[in-house]
């Protein structure tokens, strides 16, 4: 077996439960003549890869290890799988026949930008399935906001999948992991309010009108404030994301 590399933050899950778990995941109810296609992200020795092609009529990995993307096809003869040496960030999403899916056990230090890449694509996938820190996905899915779940939720409707104890990876990392599930929908605020958000959260345990009053006035803040109803106290994190939106509308 190849050694991992620590680097790229390489675990591999064995377990074939909750790999057929992600898979069947990544299926959802979609799969037919219309949808035969899936993209996975660092598929490493395959083990995903597996259960993947047994449910896809096509898999397409992205592998940024070139010994890895190499072995790969020969770990599987005879099947539809095609492998490309490359870093996913700079993968070009457009190119993707659509529609696809996407399914990967992702490095950890990179889940953000892997996450806003797939959102931000103008060729969206249909579904996303990944496994990701733990408590990444609990931020993302919580009712506290934060820059990173604010910007999930205004391109995908998001859910949990299942929970991965570290034991089940060789090695076993750090922290524990959960599959996340995402279903990609056009953006439901402009960029320009999710710059505002950015600026809102630049100190996020200091009050939200002590952050925005780099943009405006303390007595426009509290206007605004009053007319929708925040109070003046609150944080970053108490805000929602139509709630921004209507913060951000207030103050033009």
């Amino acid at each position: 077996m190849m050694k991992n590399k620590k680097s790229l933050g390489q675990h591999w899950l064995k377990n074939r439960a909750i790999l057929d778990e992600i898979a069947d995941e990544a299926v959802g109810f979609s799969v037919g003549p219309d949808l035969q296609l899936c993209l996975e992200i660092g598929p490493g020795l395959g083990t995903l890869t597996s259960s993947l092609l047994k449910r896809f009529e096509k898999v397409l990995a992205v592998e940024f290890d070139a010994d890895l993307a190499k072995k790969l096809p020969g770990s599987f003869p005879g099947k539809n799988l095609e492998v490309v040496n490359a870093d996913f960030l700079q993968f070009d999403l457009e190119k993707m026949p659509s529609p696809y899916v996407i399914a990967g056990n992702i490095p950890y230090y990179i889940t953000s930008p892997i996450i806003e890449k797939i959102l931000k694509a103008e060729n969206l996938p249909k579904r996303v399935v990944l496994l990701i820190q733990k408590e990444v996905a609990e931020r993302i899915l919580s009712e506290k906001s934060s820059i990173l779940s604010l910007a999930v939720k205004n391109r995908a409707n998001a859910r949990a999948g299942v929970f991965v104890p570290r034991e089940e990876f060789t090695p076993p990392p750090k922290v524990d992991s959960e599959v996340i599930i995402l279903e990609p929908h056009p953006p439901i605020v402009s960029e320009a309010v999710m710059k505002f958000i950015q600026v809102a959260f630049s100190s996020p345990r200091k009050k939200l009108m002590h952050n925005l009053e780099v943009l405006k006035g303390r007595q426009v803040l509290e206007t605004a404030f009053l007319e929708l109803g925040i109070d003046p106290n609150a944080r970053p994190a108490d805000l929602n994301l139509e709630t921004y939106k209507q913060l951000f509308e207030s103050m033009l």
